[in-house]
This record gives structure tokens, C-alpha cells and sequence, in this order.
């Protein structure tokens, strides 16, 4: 076991000392640290216990959480989304590309600080219980008090999920460290069944002990990005359906348990839940949400989409995020935009789907910061963080800063909707309800009335079970695109496999200027993206600051022009190099039953003696 605390004194003041600020109605816990205090002091009342509550949170973000390595290293490739161009390094390309060692130089330093997140937990939900306010407070404060024991119930929850599905069986850690070592030093690795078990009883409990979003204010907190009953009720539901789901067992095969419904179950009602309490809805634009709320630094989300951020602070790596930086595109040559969307994927759009031009941003900005050269299809970024659409403050295109504090979206409304129409689908066929869900969804993707029926978006009546969900996949791919959420989805499916060798082949279609294939593990292709007459050369309007479809001269589903026209700029849109630039390079080291999962970093095994190998590092 790594221990990364020696003892009680020493981890709650560190804990303490990680004060992050979450921007709310004012900011959150932004106030002096505790130092050299023992857990009966820190846990003695409301305001200090916020302080160690804050450190729990603080280890979500920064470089080795969801500010860029959790976000951005560990999520491609998949069918969407590829990493940096250029050799092996043994680090993020090397991780990208399913070439991992045990030694790879991203692993060790996220995984630490995972575990020193759960750490963090567990010392709050050993004490907060304890503490004479708890129980003898006035009701003001009880309530409190049980809120932050269900944050760090929820928030532990989701540390281990993350580490769950990034390395499968891991040790139980659900004490803090000064009472594991004196009992259990090097645990051995618990099933990761067990443990999503586990945590999602904790879930059940602290979904009693935790308000609705609209209740925070009766109990004397602020509105700010603190979990709230419906963020914590999602993610269960989350918890349930990859409990459900395959996984990478231990002897290398993937396989699902045959209890498998008894978690479609769980998730269903947590979603069912949440959709009838009223206290979460979609922001009718997707364009509105990113832009204008997420890459605004809004401080209130009026729809409560933004269910479960990761907030950022600082600055710095500690604790802040490189999105907008690492990813989308480049503004004045500052920036990586090391997140490539794939071919393929732009052609998995409808022509009409908004999401596309939010999800997808075709262009680099200019040194003016508003003024944009677009690039082809080999070179496009992903657009959900990006820079030049950074306000609230904004940053000056030559200024070099890397930090944006832009917060990592964990869970929105709109994954509550997909989640129940899947779990629906699965339990009882693709009931009027799983419809319902699923189409509020696609017309808010293509800037309709949300609970309106429209016969032009929504899926049509009568598929059967099997093709609903491959609706449901395809839907989930054009909803999320870029948050990180797509390759562990094909993991839990069982697609990985299936979607990177469709993927890998229908690039070298494009690269041939042949027809696409339409996938066999979801919903087809809007027919006119199979074409073999794709544009060769797209066409854009020299100078323009726009940031959609509308930048463009001729359409992306059809032979463009045959010379340049009068106030264009051409760029190379299809081209062999979809081959030699995307294929060549996408998942080259995939291998199903062993890919599903990355090894452990060598310092955490060579710590104990317990803890064995991921099968096939």
C-alpha cells in the first residue's frame, strides 16, 4: 500500500492547506488554512470542516487530475478522438496509443494523487460523524455537517470509479491510512465488483444526507459547484450501469456478471429521479452552454445542466486546468491542440446536428485573436474548451498563460437522459419513456423546442431493442464528444475492439476516396456522409472571425468548386494523408484483453508486494 500520510496530524493539515475556491455566489471556503491542528479541532465545526471538506475537492483538478492528464491523457484514442502526432515518447502519445509500460512517466503521478484524493475522504467521513456538532449542533448546522459527510462519501465514490475503470481490481482503501497500516499495511486487490458495490451503497447514503439543488439555501450554504443530491444520484446511476457493464476481468476476458439488470435497475430509478424532481433541465442551446456558460467561467448555471464540475483555482498546476490550452484550437500560435478529431467522426453529424460545430472547431486563431485560418480534416480540434471563446476574463492572444481555469464538465443533464434511456431500453424495450429521453436530447442537438415532438429529429417509432441502442450509441458519441466520456463507454459495451478496427478501416476508406462503411455497433451514418464525392477542397471566407458553418463557402457532403472562388481561402479537406496522418497513427497498440485497462505505475507495485499486474504488461 502507498501511504502517502503518516498519520491523522499530518494528513489533515495538508488537507486543509489544499483550500480550493469553487466561484459561486461569492467564493467558496477562501479563507486561511488550518495547520498542526489534530481532527477533533478540524472537525469541531462547520467552518473548518468546510476546510477539509475543500481539500477533498482540490484533488479532483490540477495536472494530475482532470486538469489535463485524467481529461485529456487517459481518455483517447477511441472512435472520436486521437492524441499528439509524433513518435513514441513513452509518455502521452505512448498512452494514447495503447503502447503503455508500467514505467510510462503519466501513470504514477495521477495515480497518487487519486489515492491521495480518497485518502482525503476517508479522514473527513472517519470524523465528520464524530464531531459533537454533528449530532448536538443546532439544526442549521446538523444539516451541514451530514451535507459534507455525503460530499465526502460521493467524492471518495468518485475517485475510486475513476481508478476502477482506468485500472479494474484495486486494493479496498476505506479507512484512513494510520488505521490500514496498523491492520491491513498491503492489501491485496479487491474485485472491482466488491468495490463498485461498495460505493454504491455510500451513494445511497449520502444521496439521503445531501439537499436538492434548490434546498442548499434552506440549510444556510450558497449556491457554488458543491455536489448537490441530484449530481449524486447521477453519478450512482453512472456507478450502476459500469457495475452492469463488461470489464477486463483478471484472466483477460471481458465479461458482464449474470446480475447484470439488477444495475440497469439501480440506474433507471436514480435517473427517473432525478428527471421528476424538476431540479435539472437542459440549457435549450448546446452553442449557449459551452460558450456561454462553461468557457464564460458562469457563475450560475440557471438550468442546472452543469450537474458535477471539477472547479479550478490558482494558476497553477496544483490546482487549475490546462483546457483550452492542451486541447482546441491554437490562438496566436499559443497552445497544443493535441486533441485531434477523428475523420470519421465529423461525418457521424447530421448536416443539420448543432453539436457538431461546438464539439469540432475547424480553425486556429490568428494573432488578432478573432481572425481565423481553417484547416482540413486532418487537423481538426476538438471545440467543447477552447480559447477563443474564453471571457469572464478573457486573455489577451499574447499573453502565453497555460491556465485558463476552466472546469472539467463530470456529469450534465443531458447524460441523466441517455443514461435512462439505455437503462430503460435494456430493462423493459424502447418504451415511450426511453424515447422521450433520448429525442429531448437530439432537439436540443439541433436547436429545437426541447419537449416538443418533431417527426423531422426525433427517432423514429418501432425500432426494435437492439437498434434503439445502437441509437443510443451513436447518440451518446454526438452528445459528448471530447469530455472524456467515450472510450470507457465502448469499454463497458464491450466495443472498444469492434469500434477502433471499424474506425481504423473506414479512415482508409476516406483516404481512398471510397465510401464509408456504416458501423455495425450503432446507428448508421447519415447516407449523404458515405458518399465517394466528398469534398477534396473546402472553401472558406478569407478573414472570417465566424465560428461555425457558416465560415465556409461551399458544404462539406458534396464536390466543392473546381477553382478558387473571389474571397475564399482553399484548404485540402480529403486527402490521402486521412491515411498517413489519422489511420497511421490511431490505436496502433490497441490489443482487446489487455488494452481495456492500463498497467499499474511500477512505483505503486514495486510498493506492494500485493498488488499484481494487469494482465499483459
Amino acid at each position: 500500500m502507498i501511504r502517502f500520510i503518516k498519520n491523522n496530524l499530518i494528513l489533515v493539515s495538508a488537507l486543509a492547506a489544499s483550500v480550493a475556491v469553487f466561484s459561486g455566489c461569492e467564493k467558496y471556503l477562501d479563507q486561511q488554512p488550518i495547520t498542526e491542528l489534530g481532527p477533533e479541532m478540524v472537525f469541531s465545526d462547520v467552518p473548518n470542516t468546510q476546510k477539509a471538506l475543500a481539500g477533498v475537492y482540490s484533488r479532483l483538478m490540477g495536472d494530475q487530475g482532470y486538469g489535463i492528464r485524467l481529461s485529456l491523457y487517459y481518455t483517447v484514442d477511441n472512435d472520436e478522438t486521437q492524441g499528439p502526432s509524433g513518435g513514441g515518447d513513452n509518455d502521452r502519445r505512448d498512452m494514447a496509443r495503447y503502447q503503455l509500460t508500467s514505467g510510462n512517466a503519466q501513470l504514477n503521478r495521477p495515480f497518487q494523487q487519486i489515492f491521495q484524493g480518497i485518502e482525503y475522504a476517508n479522514i473527513c467521513i472517519a470524523n465528520i460523524p464524530k464531531s459533537n456538532m454533528y449530532s448536538n449542533g443546532n439544526d442549521q448546522q446538523k444539516s451541514q455537517m451530514k451535507r459534507m459527510y455525503g460530499e465526502a462519501l460521493a467524492l471518495r465514490a468518485q475517485f475510486y470509479f475513476e481508478a476502477i475503470r482506468i485500472w479494474g481490481d484495486l486494493p479496498s482503501h476505506f479507512e484512513p491510512a494510520s488505521v490500514q497500516a496498523t491492520t491491513n499495511p498491503f492489501p491485496a486487490q479487491t474485485d472491482r465488483d466488491s468495490l463498485y458495490n461498495h460505493l454504491l451503497n455510500d451513494l445511497e447514503t449520502a444521496e439521503g444526507l445531501v439537499p436538492w439543488r434548490n434546498e442548499v439555501g434552506s440549510i444556510g450554504d450558497q449556491q457554488d459547484e458543491r455536489l448537490t443530491k441530484g449530481a449524486i444520484k447521477a453519478l450512482r446511476a453512472r456507478i450502476a450501469l459500469f457495475r452492469g457493464g463488461y470489464a477486463l476481468r483478471r484472466d483477460g476476458v471481458m465479461r458482464r456478471g449474470a446480475d447484470y439488470l439488477t444495475y440497469y435497475q439501480i440506474a433507471r430509478q436514480e435517473c427517473s429521479e432525478i428527471m421528476s424532481s424538476g431540479q435539472h433541465a437542459l440549457n435549450p442551446s448546446f452553442k449557449a452552454l459551452w460558450k456561454n456558460q462553461v468557457c464564460a467561467h458562469a457563475v450560475n448555471d440557471p438550468d442546472g445542466e452543469l450537474m458535477f464540475q471539477a472547479s479550478t483555482y490558482g494558476n497553477t498546476g496544483v490546482e487549475d486546468s490546462k483546457l483550452g490550452y492542451y486541447n482546441g484550437p491554437t490562438v496566436n500560435g499559443y497552445g497544443n491542440k493535441s486533441i485531434n478529431i477523428l475523420p470519421v467522426y465529423f461525418y457521424r453529424f447530421d448536416s443539420l446536428d448543432q453539436r457538431r460545430d461546438v464539439t469540432i472547431a475547424p480553425y486556429n486563431v490568428q494573432a488578432d485573436g478573432a481572425t481565423k485560418t481553417c484547416t482540413g480534416l486532418t487537423g481538426l480540434n476538438d471545440g467543447k474548451y477552447r480559447r477563443d471563446w474564453i471571457s469572464n476574463p478573457s486573455f489577451d492572444p499574447t499573453n502565453a498563460i497555460q491556465y485558463f481555469g476552466l472546469k472539467w464538465q463530470i456529469i450534465r443533464y443531458a447524460d441523466v437522459l441517455l443514461m435512462f434511456a439505455e437503462a430503460e431500453n435494456e430493462i423493459n424495450g424502447p418504451s415511450a419513456d426511453a424515447y422521450n429521453a433520448i429525442n429531448m436530447v437530439r432537439r436540443r442537438g439541433f436547436g429545437k423546442p426541447i419537449t416538443s415532438a418533431d417527426v423531422t429529429i426525433d427517432l423514429p417509432s418501432g425500432l426494435s431493442q437492439t437498434d434503439f441502442f445502437k441509437a443510443v450509441v451513436r447518440e451518446r458519441s454526438l452528445e459528448f464528444g471530447g469530455e472524456g466520456i467515450r472510450k470507457f463507454d465502448l469499454i463497458r459495451w464491450n466495443l472498444m475492439n469492434t469500434a477502433v478496427r471499424e474506425t481504423r478501416a473506414n479512415m482508409i476508406h476516406m483516404s481512398l476516396y471510397e465510401p464509408m462503411v456504416n458501423p455495425s455497433y450503432m446507428a448508421p451514418f447519415p447516407s449523404y456522409c458515405i458518399s465517394s464525392d466528398l469534398p477534396k477542397g473546402m472553401f472558406y471566407y478569407t478573414g472570417t472571425n465566424a465560428d461555425d458553418v457558416t465560415m465556409w463557402k461551399n458544404s462539406f457532403y458534396y464536390p466543392g468548386y473546381s477553382s478558387t472562388p473571389s474571397g475564399t481561402t482553399k484548404v485540402t479537406w480529403l486527402a490521402t494523408s486521412v491515411n498517413t496522418t489519422s489511420a497511421s497513427r490511431y490505436a496502433t497498440g490497441f490489443v482487446t484483453g489487455k488494452s481495456e485497462l492500463f498497467p499499474f505505475p511500477q512505483p505503486a507495485v514495486d510498493a506492494n508486494f500485493n498488488l499484481k499486474q494487469n494482465p499483459g504488461y
